[in-house]
């Protein structure tokens, strides 16, 4: 299946845009960018030429993913999400070759008007809730919110919050466990008959 592409939309070549993909009203793929398979990238969407989007992403309106950015997987970014690439930005001085790496993992959940600061890394599966301000890495499955973003809790795969358990964490909805790992937290089992 190709990709659909609104015909408003600017696409600059060469480019990589995956089978599947939607590109919605008044968007901008610029040379380069390479756009994975199945995404829904919505109106008014930025893709600068070295970013990387994975697979089944999807962009809500108004989100510029700019050099060094790159979302694996699954990533779910809300309406007007901001990221950087430069951590002290003068318009008098170009710092082109001092852009910043910001990598968010598989499965992770932006909400709407978060702001990634360049150069961090969001875990696998993590949650930013809405408005929040990210200024350093994330866990694997943290839930954090806040201006700066603070640790809150834990999120399932399945987005539910998880609750403390004998054997770690437990999603109260699937019964996925979870036990800490490195990362942040990592899989555990699935805890059938508790509640």
């Amino acid at each position: 299946m190709k990709p659909w592409i609104h015909p408003t939309t600017i696409v600059e070549r060469p480019v990589r845009i995956g089978p599947g993909t939607k590109i919605w009203h008044f968007s901008h793929i610029m040379a380069g960018a390479d756009i994975g398979t199945g995404c829904i990238l919505g109106q008014n969407v930025f893709v600068a030429p070295a970013a990387k989007i994975g697979d089944h992403v999807k962009i809500q309106n108004n989100v510029s993913v700019y050099d060094g950015v790159e979302l694996e997987d699954e990533v779910f970014c809300g309406p007007s999400v901001v990221f950087t690439n430069v951590i002290n930005p003068r318009s008098f001085i170009s710092r082109r070759s001092e852009f910043q790496k910001t990598l968010v993992r598989k499965g992770v959940t932006l909400g709407a008007n978060a702001t990634i600061l360049c150069g961090i890394t969001i875990g696998r599966y993590a949650f930013i809730g809405a408005g929040s301000l990210v200024t350093k890495d994330v866990p694997n499955y943290a839930l954090v919110y806040g201006n700066p973003a603070r640790l809150k809790g834990w999120i399932c795969q399945c987005g539910i919050k998880l609750n403390k358990h004998s054997h770690g964490w437990m999603c109260p909805s699937c019964k996925l466990s979870y036990i800490p790992g490195k990362a942040g937290l990592k899989v555990g089992r699935r805890l059938l008959g508790l509640r």
